[in-house]
């Protein structure tokens, strides 16, 4: 049985990575600066003729999608910029929970219809919108550049000097890239669309117009403006809201249109069906299971790192906790000396650290 479109975008942003470069990402703790696209807008030219060709081969695609990458130079590099995008924005979005977006066990939680498997096709398919976007206006993909569109209301007074992230562009090739839509009478392909979705919607609400002056003694004679997409990681944390508010649902045949819809499940003892889900909710058609002990899901919680205040109750799954100290060294007592340095001393400290018992 081969997956449905929206399968193949899940398994291509988190399986396209290979598993010594996924290994990287592992460990995110909070602290670390989300920097998925090293030396944007100064990376060399993309890869061309036979070398563009290999890349798009060695990727997780459909044959149509090779098809489609074999014939956009710079597709490759940026499918794989999506694929690390979307990666280290789950785990850090899933840090502190017992699930925490290990690629251990992603490819049976794929073929299921978890609340975290909604959120695995929102947060691929907004990696890759927000990628293919960015890669535009960086000069990374040859069929495409700045956004050309401004849509402001009088084009006259604002004058466009700088690249904006096109994401009209971004869009309309992702639509193409997955395909048709298909499985219009089955549950699964209908959840999966919608929460590929819900994460390109997530992208397009953080679509912003930026501008700024120009004109003597800081006047705003003339104004240079464009199309930005906001933070990725702003994006990620809309995603993870909606993944802690997903809607369980069923589906319902709509007589008149000949398709399946998706409803909330009927209440006990109600004959009637319930609400249909918002647009922008993530969907799910089953709960998920406790993520507590190794399964083909996930690898379990033993041995993770924990906050004694806020989730080691939870991440331990009530297997209790071990404490362990340890030296950590830090630049203390900084003075500035004279002109053009900081000079610090070496100071340590005792640290505790909490992990779950196995």
């Amino acid at each position: 049985m081969r997956p449905p479109p929206a399968l193949a975008l899940a398994a291509l942003c988190l399986l396209a990575l290979p598993a010594a470069a996924a290994a990287a990402y592992f460990g995110l703790t909070g602290r670390e600066v989300l920097t998925p696209f090293p030396g944007l807008g100064t990376a060399p030219a993309p890869a061309q003729g036979g070398a563009h060709l290999k890349q798009c081969d060695l990727l997780k695609l459909s044959r149509r999608q090779k098809q489609l990458c074999r014939r956009e130079p710079g597709l490759a590099e940026t499918l794989q910029d999506a694929a690390h995008l979307s990666l280290l924005e789950c785990q850090f979005q899933f840090r502190h929970e017992r699930w925490n977006c290990s690629l251990e066990g992603r490819t049976g939680l794929l073929k299921r219809g978890f609340k975290e498997t909604a959120f695995l096709y929102a947060v691929s398919s907004a990696a890759l919108t927000h990628t293919l976007a960015r890669a535009c206006s960086a000069g990374r993909m040859e069929r495409c550049t700045c956004d050309d569109s401004p849509g402001l209301e009088s084009r006259q007074a604002w004058q466009w000097g700088v690249c904006g992230d096109n994401l009209k562009y971004s869009t309309k090739f992702l639509n193409n890239f997955l395909g048709p839509k298909r499985g219009s009478k089955d549950l699964r392909a209908r959840v999966d669309a919608h929460n590929t979705h819900v994460g390109i919607k997530a992208v397009k609400s953080g679509l912003r117009t930026t501008c700024k002056c120009h004109g003597v003694s800081g006047s705003c004679a003339v104004r240079t403006c464009w199309k930005q997409l906001s933070p990725f990681r702003e994006t990620g944390q809309v995603l993870k809201l909606r993944h802690d508010s997903a809607v369980k649902v069923s589906s319902a045949t709509n007589e008149a249109l000949g398709r399946l819809e998706l409803w909330a499940p009927a209440r006990a003892g109600s004959s009637t069906k319930g609400p249909a889900p918002r647009p922008g909710d993530l969907v799910y058609m089953e709960d998920s299971p406790s993520f507590c002990r190794p399964s083909k899901y996930s690898p379990g919680t033993a041995g993770r790192v924990c906050s004694r205040e806020a989730s080691c109750s939870s991440l331990c799954c009530g297997r209790g906790y071990d404490t362990q100290s340890r030296l950590v060294a830090f630049s203390c007592h900084c003075q500035v000396q004279w002109c053009c340095y900081v000079e610090c001393q070496q100071c340590v400290q005792e640290e505790l650290v909490y992990t779950c018992k196995h």
